[in-house]
Formats: C-alpha cells, structure tokens, sequence
C-alpha cells in the first residue's frame, strides 16, 4: 500500500469519526493535514479498543498490540494506519512515546479507575488527551517550542475536561465516573442518573465546568506561538470545544440527559470565523 491511499484511509477515518476535530484539521495544508489524520485514526483505534465489546483481557491484549504496531511501524505493509504513520514520521518528529502514553490512559478506563482526587483525573487527561496535544504539536510546529509543548497539553486537558462534562450520560451507562470523588463529598452529591433529585450532582458539574474554563485560560495561550493555517486549525477547535464548554455552564442539568453539541452549520462558522484570526 502506498502512502497516498494510506492517507486518504486515514483522513475518511478522522471525518467520520472526529465532528469537532475535523473542522479544524480540514483548514491545514495537505501535509499537516495527512499526517494529523494518521495521528486521529490511530488514537480512534484505541478508542475504538476501549469501547467496544469484548472481555476486558481481550482489550488489553489489543492494546497491547498497538503498543507492538508502535514498535515495527515500518514491517507493516497491509495497515493504513501504520504506512500513513511511517511515512509522517519521516516528514515530521512525532513522538511516538505520546501514544504509549494515551494507551496507559485507555488502559485506565478498561481496568476500571477511579478518581479520589482531581489530579487522578488530571493523570488521566494528561495521558487521553495532552499526549493528543504534544502530537498534534509536533505537526504544526511552533516559533516557540520550548512554551509550546505544555500549553498543548493545557489544552488537550481541557478539551477532555469538557468532554467528561458533556459525555456524563453516556459514560455513566457505560459504568464510568470521572467526577472526582473529593469533588462529589464536598456538594454532598453521588453520580445516580436514575433518580430525578440530581441538584447536587448540578453543582458539581458546574464547579468542574469552571476547571476546564481554567485550563482553557492557559491552553488559548497557545495560539499567539503558531503561524497561518495552524493557527486557524487550532482556533476552530478551541472554539468549538469553548461553545460547548460554555452551553455546559449555562444549562448544567442539559448534560444529565444527553450529549450537549453544536448544529454542524455552528461548527462551520466557528471554523471561518478562525481564518480571519477571529475566536469564538
């Protein structure tokens, strides 16, 4: 398999899969944008692990196959996913050490953790989405690298923050909790969607909304260190993800019942309002 036909496997894999996240990457050059692709569909994979349906030792024997795949990039000639890797890589210094760290935070949702504190929480942000961060990172490029690096991973936690808020419902069903335990005892609150009294449980989320309002606070700064369509991508995402974070705390109760998101004609102008320098 040839890398073009690798990359335009890869790029059907992010647009299928990756609403907020696509919007985003559609505004960088074509090499960017290939190899970011290859990022995604390589981490939806892991994902796609974790949530699927098999017995929990069958994930992490296949998670441990990513973590093989990860070693003999070059040897796998049949897998998209791989030949599109390899040939980024060539192209641009990803740190595959990111994924082995976004592979523990996957194979902390298999084995069931919980979180007595924030910063549990925050390991596991850091590994799911800051490791996405550094990756992304080492596509666009910075004039400031040394900044750089942690103010991606700022705002690779507080995109995870906001999903953990938004996808409350849907992780719940799955038998998830990330609310921290700390934060629950001090509003007297437990995670039971399946009563009617959740006031307390309101609070909460509203009190982690103002966390990841934080952690935006320090990941925006990001953007004065990238250039042209970077910065575009980066910007639409961010916004994106702001909105969402931002309906959350108007109306935290919404997230009880369902999956706060944005109308796709919303998404698309965020992303053109990002081409102009504009944040949303």
């Amino acid at each position: 398999m040839n890398a073009e036909t690798a990359y335009r496997a890869c790029e059907a894999i992010t647009r299928a899969s990756a609403g907020n996240f696509y919007y985003g990457i559609r505004l960088l050059p074509r090499p960017k944008r290939n190899a970011l692709s290859a990022v995604y569909a390589l981490a939806r994979r892991v994902d796609d692990i974790a949530d699927g349906d098999l017995p929990n030792d069958r994930k992490i024997a296949e998670l441990g196959s990513v973590r093989e795949l990860l070693d003999s990039l070059e040897t796998v000639g049949d897998d998209p996913v791989a030949v599109a890797l390899t040939d980024a890589s060539i192209r641009f210094p990803i740190p595959y050490s990111a994924f082995s760290d976004l592979v523990d935070g996957v194979e902390m949702d298999v084995s069931g953790a919980s979180y007595e504190t924030f910063d549990d929480l925050l390991l596991y942000c850091r590994r799911v989405a800051g490791s996405i961060g550094r990756l992304s990172l080492s596509i666009f490029g910075s004039k400031y690298p040394e900044l750089a690096e942690s103010r991606a991973e700022a705002l690779g936690v507080a995109f995870q923050l906001t999903n953990i808020l938004r996808d409350i419902r849907e992780d719940y069903e799955r038998g998830r909790v990330y609310l921290p335990a700390e934060d629950l005892d001090r509003f007297g609150s437990t995670v039971n969607l399946d009563g009617s009294d959740n006031d307390d449980l309101i609070e909460v989320i509203a009190f982690e909304a103002e966390r990841a309002r934080e952690w935006f606070g320090h990941g925006m700064s990001l953007l004065p260190l990238l250039q042209g369509r970077t910065y575009s991508c980066v910007a639409a995402a961010a916004g994106i993800y702001r909105r969402i974070l931002r309906r959350i705390e108007r109306r935290p109760g919404d997230v009880l019942s369902g999956r706060v998101a944005l109308p796709t004609w919303e998404k698309a102008w965020v992303a053109a309002r990002s081409t102009i320098g504009g944040l949303a």
